[in-house]
């Protein structure tokens, strides 16, 4: 493999990272102000569930590196991410 190759597959795997990690950060800091500021509203609270699902997804594809595997692989700690935020949302709203 040539190393140039190597080299320029690392740079946008790594930009991509930092796209990523920038997409969490904002996530975070959202649900984070939601809270602060104590804007809680039923449609509110779903789209942090939303949000939340999506941060969790990210992590699945990116961090785990489940991205490129077979769907049964990555299906596993997503349906697992769906079991809890669907739990945690049944109990916020009973």
């Amino acid at each position: 493999m040539d190393s140039s190759f190597s080299i320029n597959l690392y740079n946008k795997v790594v930009k991509m990272m930092k796209y990523i990690w920038m997409v969490l950060v904002a996530l975070t800091i959202f649900a984070f102000l939601l809270g602060y500021l104590e804007l809680v509203s039923s449609m509110l609270v779903g789209v942090l569930f939303i949000s939340t699902f999506i941060k969790g997804q990210l992590v699945i594809d990116y961090f785990m590196g489940l991205k490129n595997v077979a769907w049964s692989y990555r299906l596993i700690p997503t349906i697992w991410l769906g079991v809890i935020i669907s739990a945690v949302a049944v109990a916020y709203y009973l």
